[in-house]
């Protein structure tokens, strides 16, 4: 039977529903200006249901995110949600890294392969600890890496993949090809379902050139762009000429750490609105996944 509704329950409506409303309205808006990517710290990271979406976790960074972890200059994250578990980067030191992972809820045990963007300290330096934790791992590191430094990997891993092309890790998610711009390194991409997202590590050979062959190799739009930029010091129009071209590719979402520099921070967040995600140790990024098995 249908209700009428008289003046009592218009004046109730104006006074309390009105505020449920408005955050309805707010979380819709939310939601639909940035629908698929969610932000949240490392406590919510540890949530077990949250390793059945395709999530990146920062577990090594010298910006903070999530004042639980320690910060040290270097990358590192842990890509959950897929076939394997993939640790991008090492940071550069052991102790700090497996400490970090722990206050996400990532055991070492866990990882079943870790990429290798570049051979510097600050992003290979975790390596031993993590090893020494977990043998069982696949390393994927360039083959430009001397050969001494893959020795010793292959007395302590499983398995070490040189890579010069684009390289598969597991369904859904690749390395980019190494790009040399005078330290030669790779990236990470995974397949999400509003697009790539493409995890850097520094970015030596140029953020726009290793998202663009993530690009043309995957022949997918790449949507997030996240890790080290390699643009602390860059000239504003260096800045904006990065932004125009994420923007000509379809970069919706950028969450730059490392060693993006703060100016780039602010240009980016002031460039992509609701579309840049803050980052640092201790981020989690969930997104949905696109990889079919």
């Amino acid at each position: 039977m249908r209700r009428e509704t008289d003046s009592t329950d218009w004046r109730w409506l104006t006074a309390s529903g009105l505020l449920m409303l408005i955050l309805l309205a707010a979380g819709a808006w939310v939601s639909a200006s940035n629908p698929k990517v969610v932000v949240t710290s490392s406590e919510k990271a540890a949530d077990p249901k949250q390793r059945e979406e395709l999530a990146v976790r920062i577990v090594y960074d010298n910006y903070t995110f999530d004042k639980k972890l320690q910060t040290a200059w270097g990358f590192a994250c842990v890509v959950t949600g897929l076939e394997e578990t993939i640790l991008f980067d090492t940071g550069g030191d052991g102790a700090i890294l497996l400490a970090n992972m722990r206050a996400c809820g990532i055991e070492p045990g866990e990882i079943d392969a870790v990429v290798l963007s570049h051979g510097h300290h600050d992003h290979v330096g975790g390596l031993g600890a993590l090893l020494e934790a977990n043998g069982r791992v696949a390393v994927y590191l360039p083959k430009v890496f001397p050969d001494g430094f893959k020795r010793e990997v292959r007395n302590r891993a499983a398995s070490v993949i040189e890579t010069d092309g684009p390289r598969k890790v597991c369904t859904g998610a690749w390395t980019t090809g190494v790009l040399d711009g005078g330290i030669p390194e790779q990236g990470l991409y995974l397949v999400g379902s509003r697009g790539l997202v493409v995890i850097t590590g520094c970015a030596h050979p140029g953020i726009v050139d290793i998202v663009k062959a993530a690009k043309a190799h995957a022949r997918i739009r790449p949507d997030t762009v996240m890790g080290g930029f390699h643009m602390a010091g860059a000239s504003r129009r260096d800045m904006q000429g990065v932004i125009e071209a994420f923007k000509a590719m379809g970069v919706a979402h950028v969450a730059p750490s490392h060693c993006s520099g703060d100016e780039t921070r602010r240009e980016m967040k002031a460039a992509f609105g609701d579309g840049y995600l803050p980052a640092g140790a201790g981020a989690c990024f969930t997104f949905e996944s696109g990889a079919k098995p």
